[in-house]
């Protein structure tokens, strides 16, 4: 079998003998054509004249800029969007309006929403069952449903508009219907919230007695509290005791810094003192008066000596007079200099004192501080509990003056508005005759020319059989026996081995023609010589491939004698790596070298841990059967009941043969036979050459 070769009962449509059929069968469709036209037409003109008129609704804030309440923009927010405007579209078509409306419209009194106001095509559907008989429903409720399949309520796209549409074959009635619904919307929601307001003041008024009860109480509390704890507030708003305490650290700061700079003072003079230091150096000595003057005696006594110490000698009378005198002075200097002294350590002194006196205090105010802060922490929450009561309560007065206020004033504007009222139809929007009778005319003609189409079709008198430059190959038939294997159409000289041999053995092409024809799924072959017949499986798989068809090619074989030509001996994943779930499908699947083909090898995984998973082997085999068009399995030198798994409704089995009168290959198919397979087909490759095979290479 060649790749392009044909089937011999392939047929083409002829196109030209199928499209004159409407040519010569232009009366009927004319026919056809103009009386469904014509019923149109009629059907039409005698269908009852309906009006349709609509209106259109705002949702929007209804409320004025200057009278809004100051808590309304989360509200008005939520009533705008999308959601919210839905739920009015139902609002709207709502049994309660629309039993209002037809209350007030006297809609039950009208022939088209009576009972026996049913058209013809109604009334044929109550007989047959598809419909429920309107005399039987109650008056009200029929009103309703009819109400309803004339009534359309839909929001318009991306907008808060809602239209109410109404058909009726009044065209005044198809006006009022909108506007009357509009307009008992638009009132319910005043009523509603009038309703709600109503409600609102009733809920506050007791609620305002109780939480002004509690504000005094809560009041009365804090005052109490704040009399029996004693606490004091001075400036800033602090409690006295805090007050204190900080003026009271600072002045012990100060006296502290006193005492520090005295003792520093009195040491500096002690040490000068001590040491016989100068103590015209010393700021504390020089800063007393009669130190001052006595320093300046001593400048005058040193400048008389100096004076006569020019004409005196040292043991003069009067120079040591002098001298006497400035003696004196120094040791009045030093007693005058001592009393400094004491009087900074007296300073000194004093400030220790008040540093001890002020600590005390400081201890007693911290004291009483820390239970004043205590105190106070109690008396803020009172405070905070006596606000927050004050602060609800005006909430709750000014809300109830402001729906007070508009209850009495009769404010309670709806968020909606009607801005475009129905007005009364002058034409009709149903029937439009000329547009029904075009489409009816143009659906006709359609119709009879498809099926026209089908009946040459369906009569064979458009087929004709299928040509080609090739020479169809000859059907094989799937015999029932080895021995009923037609003969193969003669071949053309060549080396190759007759079509059927002594035995009734097939050969490759013919094996393949005999799997395609047939349509079988699977095509399970044995091979009880050996790896060396195994190579059959190969070429029939190739054979089928370059038909056309999707063939996988299944090594199941211990020795991988399918794969190892298929894929020149290399090694890859395989079957064994999917019964042992190391690798999917995408994995394992390779293609062949020399065809289309697509091959699954032996694999890589151990055989020990592939045959725990042999029970996915039928799984594994639907899913190649679903994805290919044959699935061609090696099975080696198995048995009957080793390829039992393989098998299903739409199987082949196929026996590889070189030698016919080998003795395995007789007891082979013999023992499919007795385990009910069947008879076996028997395939040899004798003389086989395969058109993709490259020239000095073997194909197996």
């Amino acid at each position: 079998m060649t790749s392009g070769g044909k089937m011999a009962n392939d047929v083409d449509v002829d196109l030209g003998h199928l499209f004159a059929s409407l040519r010569r069968k232009w009366w009927r469709i004319a026919f056809f054509a103009f009386a469904i036209t014509a019923i149109a037409f009629m059907l039409a003109a005698m269908a009852t004249p309906h009006y349709r008129a609509e209106t259109r609704v705002l949702i929007e804030v209804g409320e004025s800029v200057y009278t809004r309440p100051q808590a309304a923009d989360t509200g008005e927010r939520a009533s705008l969007d999308a959601e919210s405007v839905a739920s009015q579209v139902e609002v709207i078509a709502s049994t309660q309006i629309l039993t209002q409306v037809a209350r007030e419209l006297d809609l039950a009194s009208r022939e088209e929403f009576e009972a026996d106001g049913q058209s013809l095509l109604d009334r044929v559907l109550v007989i047959i069952g598809l419909k429920r008989d309107a005399g039987a429903i109650p008056p009200e409720e029929r009103v309703l449903d009819t109400f309803r399949e004339k009534l359309e309520v839909y929001r318009v796209e991306n907008s808060r508009v809602i239209v109410i549409r109404f058909s009726s074959e009044d065209p005044e009635l198809a006006a009022r219907v909108p506007n009357a619904i509009a307009d008992a919307y638009v009132a319910s929601q005043r009523a509603a919230k009038a309703e709600s307001n109503e409600n609102a003041t009733e809920w506050l008024e007791p609620e305002i007695a109780d939480l002004g009860d509690r504000v005094k109480e809560a009041e009365a509390r804090v005052a109490e509290f704040r009399a029996r704890s004693d606490l004091l507030i001075g400036q800033n708003n602090t409690v006295l005791a805090t007050q204190q305490l900080s003026e009271l650290s600072s002045e012990l700061s100060r006296v502290r810094a006193n005492r520090s700079a005295a003792e520093a003072r009195g040491q500096t003079v002690r040490a000068a003192i001590e040491q016989g230091a100068a103590l015209e150096t010393v700021p504390e000595v020089l800063a007393s008066n009669l130190i001052q003057r006595l320093r300046e005696r001593q400048v005058e006594l040193r400048a008389q000596i100096a004076d006569l110490s020019t004409s005196l000698l040292d043991n003069h009378p009067h120079i040591k007079a002098l001298q006497s005198q400035l003696a004196d002075l120094d040791a009045q200097i030093r007693i005058e200099a001592r009393k400094v002294l004491e009087g900074l350590e007296q300073e000194a002194e004093m400030a220790r004192l008040r540093e001890r006196e002020l600590t005390a205090d400081l201890n007693t105010l911290k004291a009483e501080s820390a239970r004043a802060d205590e105190e106070q922490v109690e008396l803020r929450a009172l405070e905070r509990e006596a606000a927050a009561q004050r602060q609800l309560l005006e909430s709750y007065l000014t809300r109830y003056r402001e729906a007070a206020a508009r209850g009495d004033r009769n404010y309670l504007p709806v968020d909606a508005r009607i801005f475009s009222r129905a007005i009364t139809p002058s034409e009709p929007y149903f029937p439009k005759i000329l547009p029904i009778t075009l489409a009816a005319f143009a659906g006709s003609l359609l119709l009879m020319g498809i099926v026209v189409l089908l009946q040459e079709l369906f009569s064979g008198r458009a087929l004709r059989p299928a040509t080609g430059d090739i020479e169809p190959v000859p059907q094989v038939r799937m015999p029932a026996t080895a021995e009923d294997v037609p003969p193969a159409p003669p071949a053309p000289p060549a080396p190759a081995a007759p079509a059927i041999g002594s035995l009734g053995e097939v050969n490759v092409e013919a094996a393949a023609e005999a799997l395609i024809s047939t349509g079988v799924a699977r095509a399970i072959f044995i091979s009880p010589e050996g790896d060396e017949a195994a190579a059959t499986a190969v070429l029939v798989a190739r054979e089928v491939a370059d038909a056309g068809l999707r063939v996988l090619l299944l090594d199941l074989t211990a020795s991988g004698a399918v794969s190892r030509p298929t894929l020149e001996s290399k090694i890859y994943p395989g079957i064994t790596n999917l019964l042992a779930a190391e690798a999917q499908f995408a994995d394992v699947i390779h293609a062949d070298l020399y065809s289309a083909c697509h091959v699954i090898p032996i694999g890589t995984a151990e055989p020990d841990r592939a045959m725990r998973g042999i029970d996915r082997l039928p799984i594994i085999m639907n899913s190649l059967t679903t994805a290919y068009d044959l699935v061609v399995a090696e099975c080696g030198a198995a048995d009957a009941p080793a390829i039992e798994r393989l098998m299903d409704d739409d199987t082949r089995v196929l026996v590889s043969v070189l030698d016919p009168k080998e003795e395995s290959v007789v007891a082979a198919a013999s023992e499919l036979q007795e385990e009910g397979f069947g008879t076996p087909l028997l395939v040899t490759p004798a003389g086989y050459i395969s058109p993709a095979a490259p020239p000095g290479r073997d194909v197996a």
